[in-house]
């Protein structure tokens, strides 16, 4: 099954202020069906590149069997991350970058563990460019920041 997960963090531009991610998990059954399963979360003193790499992990955690992902995030840090670092290098260096260890070793090592059973690809786009599933994730993620939202499911099974 092909399942495309929509993401975006935000940490309301204050590190040690309120942070909210927002998911967007969309597939397509066997009788042509698409179906949306949608999250969002708030967490306290985070930073930005937390809040997109947390985007991530929900998503793939939310997976009940391997499928093939593809992530679409306006984070340039996750995708150039996960594109150029991850699995070229950081995985074969020990999580060590160029510039030293790799910052939020924790939360990758996550997402590693939540990716394994899958074949996952990461996609990046400009945000606030218009697109529906890019603007709904971005409105969840202000949503969680701004308050103290819990994790929602529409109750769409994958």
């Amino acid at each position: 099954m092909k399942v495309t997960i929509y993401t975006d963090g935000s940490a309301r531009g204050n590190p040690d202020g309120p942070g909210g991610y927002g998911t967007i998990l969309h597939y397509v059954d066997q009788k042509g069906t698409l179906h949306m399963r949608e999250y969002s979360g708030g967490y306290r003193k985070t930073t930005n590149n937390r809040m997109e790499l947390m985007a991530v992990i929900v998503g793939l955690e939310a997976l009940t069997k391997p499928c093939q992902v593809e992530i679409v995030s306006d984070s340039k840090y996750v995708t150039d991350a996960f594109n150029k670092n991850w699995v070229k290098g950081w995985l074969k260096k020990g999580w060590k970058g160029s510039a030293g260890p790799v910052k939020n070793v924790d939360l990758w090592k996550r997402l590693l563990s939540a990716g394994r059973p899958h074949q996952v690809t990461f996609t990046w786009v400009k945000g606030h460019n218009g697109h529906p599933e890019n603007e709904r994730c971005d409105q969840l993620a202000t949503e969680a920041a701004d308050g103290d939202a819990l994790l929602e499911d529409t109750g769409c099974p994958v």
